[in-house]
């Protein structure tokens, strides 16, 4: 069963911790604030802390309107392929995807990926209207341009059919509805 933890020992409100955007993205998204953060535990075994900013105007209900950049730093090591098969079957949670769609999908996505090793960071950033882009260990490394793609990804983690909600609540703790 997964589960959510606290990402860091600290009790403290989102808007109480200081968290620096990635710097890749200071430039890009300058206005763009901490909102939340949390922890992702499988039969509890740490998989990854979660942290999201989002841009002022971003609301809950309609997350992939707005810019926002959600960070994954992996607290043990997973394979490239795992993560795509399982983000795609998360996605599927939130909607039905054509079999050719998840096909391009995973053809566009794998390439941007490589096997992670605990400490090593994920960043995936909203682009509204145009898909998501992603870095790893702060350096670019292409995006899927698609914004169907980016919906369903991200609502992996902010969409209300999430099958963690509590990492969910957690993420968006300091963001209106």
């Amino acid at each position: 069963m997964l589960g959510i933890a606290p990402a860091s020992p600290a009790v403290a409100s989102a808007s109480e911790r200081v968290w620096a955007l990635p710097s890749a993205l200071t430039s890009t998204m300058p206005s763009a604030r901490f909102a939340g953060e949390g922890r992702l535990t499988w039969f509890g075994i740490s998989a990854y802390d979660a942290r999201l900013w989002v841009a002022p105007d971003f609301t809950q209900r309609h997350f992939d309107r707005h810019a926002f950049a959600l960070e994954l730093t992996y607290q043990r090591s997973f394979r490239a392929d795992d993560i795509v098969r399982t983000s795609l079957e998360q996605m599927r949670r939130v909607g039905p995807i054509a079999p050719e769609t998840a096909a391009r999908w995973e053809a566009q996505f794998r390439p941007l990926l490589h096997d992670f090793v605990a400490g090593d960071r994920i960043v995936g950033v909203n682009q509204p209207g145009r898909g998501a882009s992603f870095l790893i260990n702060g350096k670019p490394v292409g995006e899927v341009a698609d914004p169907q793609f980016a919906r369903m990804f991200f609502a992996i983690w902010l969409g209300t059919a999430t099958s963690q909600p509590k990492l969910r609540a957690a993420l968006l703790a300091d963001t209106p509805p």
